[in-house]
């Protein structure tokens, strides 16, 4: 059976239409690499906000860097557009957005591979022009159908709608993506890529009998053994979670969802504090993230996951996973065609 073509994959030049979902701001340049070399698109994440950004910057360019190295293949990288109490994009967006053309203008090697740019969180208008004069795809992650339209006409060339259920940084309008994706899929003339609950084939194949063109996954890919960067612990923790383990709170862009916890309960408290500082509070959340990820403490962290946690029991190898996924998308999607009476 071949592979699932169609004009995204064509697009940015992938063989199955299964996207590795940006997971900043935690390092996933290897798994960005294996999800690329199976055939899919692997997402390099940007690696924070810290106090000094051209340090910032210099890490990202080395994960970038890191990533081309280990795949001969096309990737992305995941770009939040953060925006200000008055409405101004904040600086770490531009200058993570700055390095990533910067990069590939001085090396037409990295170029080659580094073909997708995707953005989140807020509108990405200032930076679209900008994006696609650089010859990249860009890719515009969206929580609403208002949301999608406006960044369609905008001139992105793919939607990612995300739904409510999906983990980190959902999309405030918390529209899930059974409702969501075709409503989006029905307004909108460019390519769309569901993310959100996505786990296996039968939820591919769900996806595309929406209109969806392509799946992105994060939870999933979390637990896959190419991805060296989290705690073990991290990790058992989102093998061990049920349905009704997790939970939503606002976030550094909006609302985030990941497992009730002590951390995530205590934020729930402090947040609203209406003496509480926000910008002291945003650090907070950031840093106790990456406390999760990188130190395997998940009761007193917040550890950010999808709903699809409480349906997920095991660890992939990415470089098998990827085909199967888009092998038993076809034969569900054969299946359903066969039992067609007419």
């Amino acid at each position: 059976m071949g592979p699932i073509s169609n004009r995204y994959t064509r697009l940015v030049g992938i063989e199955h239409p299964i996207v590795q979902e940006g997971l900043g701001p935690y390092r996933t340049s290897k798994l960005a690499a294996a999800v690329s070399q199976a055939g899919g698109l692997g997402t390099v994440s940007m690696p924070g906000m810290p106090e000094d950004l051209r340090e910032g910057a210099r890490t990202f360019r080395a994960h970038i860097d890191e990533c081309a190295a280990l795949t001969d293949k096309p990737f992305a990288v995941n770009i939040p557009v953060g925006v200000d109490a008055h409405g101004q994009v904040v600086e770490f967006t531009d200058v993570y957005i700055r390095a990533v053309l910067d990069a590939r203008r001085a090396d037409s090697a990295l170029a080659a591979q580094l073909t997708v740019l995707t953005t989140s969180a807020g509108f990405p208008g200032a930076y679209v022009g900008m994006i696609k004069d650089a010859g990249l795809v860009h890719q515009h992650k969206v929580g609403s159908t208002r949301q999608a339209v406006k960044a369609a006409d905008a001139g992105v060339d793919v939607v990612i709608a995300a739904g409510f259920e999906m983990g980190g940084h959902a999309p405030a309008a918390g529209v899930h993506t059974f409702v969501l994706v075709p409503r989006v899929t029905e307004s909108v003339d460019v390519p769309v890529v569901l993310t959100g609950g996505a786990r296996d084939g039968r939820t591919l194949a769900a996806a595309l009998c929406m209109g969806a063109d392509a799946v992105a996954l994060g939870t999933r890919f979390i637990l896959a053994e190419e991805n060296s960067d989290w705690h073990p612990a991290y990790l058992q923790a989102l093998l061990d979670a049920k349905e009704g383990d997790d939970v939503a709170f606002n976030g550094v862009y909006g609302p985030c969802r990941g497992l009730r916890n002590a951390a995530s309960e205590e934020l729930l408290v402090a947040q609203s504090d209406p003496d509480a500082d926000p910008v002291e509070l945003i650090r907070h959340k950031i840093a106790s993230m990456a406390r999760a990820q990188t130190d395997g403490d998940v009761e007193h962290s917040l550890v950010m996951t999808g709903q699809v946690a409480g349906a997920i029991d095991d660890v992939i190898r990415v470089a098998e996973f990827v085909p199967n996924m888009a092998e038993e998308a076809a034969k569900v999607l054969e299946g359903l065609t066969a039992n067609l009476h007419r």
